[in-house]
This record gives C-alpha cells, structure tokens and sequence, in this order.
C-alpha cells in the first residue's frame, strides 16, 4: 500500500508592490504602510495578493511608505475550521483563521498559533510570530503575549 504526501501548502510569490513586506517578514519585523502626511497606518494589502494603496485612508495623500509595526496586536476575531478546503491543510484541521488589530489600528487576517483553539479570547493580548515557507518568504502569524 502507497501512502501519498500531503500537497505542499501554497507560498506567497512576493511582487514589486508586496516586496517590502515580504523583506520585514524574512528579518522579522511586521511592515504595514502608512502615510508620511497625517501618519496613519494602514493594512499592507500587497501581500494579500490586492494592490498596495495609492492613497491615505484618512487625508487621501499620496505619499505612502512602509513603516515597521510594534508586532504587538489583540485578537479582534476568529473562527474555526473544521472542513479541508485544501488538502495541503488536511492535517492542520481544526485550525483557526483570525483577524488581529495591531497597536496602530491595522486589521490583519492571520493565525494565532502556540496557543489551543479553546485558549482563544477575543481581547486577548498577541505578540506577531513568523513562519518562514521559504529562502525567500516568511508570512505573519500571532502567539499570545507571555
């Protein structure tokens, strides 16, 4: 009898707009845009695969950088899988796919990890983690804060 791999889990494929993101995530540090005019941040789209901002959300400015976040977040909300939608995920269920609010008040789908899916709190206090899925790509993840 032939036991099969589990498919490979999909990697981001970081373009010219997402690549200062994918930079901060491989040395560790949480990128999100913000405006150089009124300091607003904002969610780093890029790396979902949409369009980087071409515009502040608050004074519509147009000049935008990317800042290093303080990687320190609460659990807005959650929810929990228990379907694989994907093999490469099979093993993985029930995982937890949660929205994160960061001290600069950026919005962020990602995973809790290093904590049982019982344990999650919305409110609850999460420092950002990575996981490295390649040389090249490293993507957000959040533990809770020690």
């Amino acid at each position: 009898m032939t036991t099969t791999a589990a498919p490979a889990k999909p990697v981001p494929i970081p373009d010219e707009a997402s690549a200062p993101f994918f930079a901060g995530a491989r040395d560790g540090r949480l990128m999100l845009l913000r405006c150089r005019r009124c300091a607003t941040f904002m969610s780093p789209t890029a790396y979902l695969g949409v369009p980087v901002r071409p515009r502040c959300v608050a004074c519509y400015a147009g000049d935008l950088e990317w800042a290093p976040s303080t990687g320190r977040a609460t659990l807005y909300s959650f929810a929990l899988v228990h379907q694989i939608y994907d093999e490469a995920f099979a093993a993985d269920v029930p995982y937890n796919i949660a929205v994160v609010e960061t001290d600069e008040g950026v919005r962020l789908t990602a995973q809790v990890v290093d904590c049982p899916n019982e344990a999650l709190a919305i409110g609850m206090a999460l420092d950002v983690t990575f996981e490295r899925l390649s040389d090249e790509v490293a993507i957000p993840k959040f533990r809770p804060r020690p």
